[in-house]
């Protein structure tokens, strides 16, 4: 009779739908609840796992540590130590990871028009609206940080070669430190309005909808200049 393996040391095998399909092997990786969720989170850079818990309302600790390890080993994140003085331990995107970008892009664009009311007991961050506006910044050719205001807080997005969420530039995707090239200010509603092509940048800017801050060549591309 064949000996065992040890329980301890059996591979573990994730649960799969066992179907030769690339839209099935994608969600054996990112189908779970909360997974597409963290993969957000990590669009804006590195982060601990208290920040995370902090802007994922509603998830528990278990689930969130067991998620984050199905994406490391999955290839879509890894964990390490930042250096002194910093010293904590940070997960982010691979690679791969970052190619779920067009993906939750695609998502929040299909999801927009289920916007239409915020209800009392949805959360909110204002980050969460830099997907919808993506759409809005991706056909915009001056590289550079923008800066969104909203009532809810402030976000940066990394414009030209097509928009993206976050930067490398800091140990925690866009800190204080970085100094923008551009701030736009608008609010929620408008976000969401760009995200489902209702109304374009240039037309929220020429009516007011958006107040453009800035001297450089982003804010003057922002401008319709």
């Amino acid at each position: 009779m064949p000996r065992q393996q040890p329980a301890a040391s059996r591979p573990v095998r994730r649960r799969s739908y066992d179907q030769f399909c690339a839209s099935a092997r994608a969600l054996d990786s990112v189908g779970d609840r909360w997974t597409l969720l963290i993969v957000r989170e990590l669009l804006a850079g590195p982060r601990r796992y208290t920040d995370l818990h902090a802007d994922l309302p509603g998830v528990s600790t278990d689930v969130l540590a067991s998620r984050l390890k199905d994406m490391e080993q999955g290839g879509l994140a890894v964990r390490r130590k930042l250096p002194p003085p910093a010293a904590a331990s940070v997960y982010e995107l691979t690679e791969r990871g970052h190619g779920l970008l067009p993906v939750l892009a695609a998502l929040a664009e299909w999801g927009a028009p289920a916007l239409a009311e915020r209800r009392p007991t949805d959360a909110v961050r204002a980050h969460w609206f830099a997907l919808p506006l993506l759409r809005a910044l991706t056909g915009m050719t001056q590289e550079g940080v923008l800066e969104v205001r909203l009532d809810e807080g402030e976000f940066h997005v990394r414009t030209g070669g097509g928009a993206a969420v976050g930067s490398e530039d800091e140990p925690y995707g866009f800190g204080p430190a970085v100094r923008p090239d551009a701030r736009i200010t608008l609010d929620a509603e408008l976000c969401l309005e760009l995200g489902r092509g209702d109304v374009t940048l240039a037309e929220a800017v020429k009516d007011g909808r958006i107040e453009v801050s800035g001297d450089g060549s982003l804010a003057a591309e922002l401008r319709g200049g």
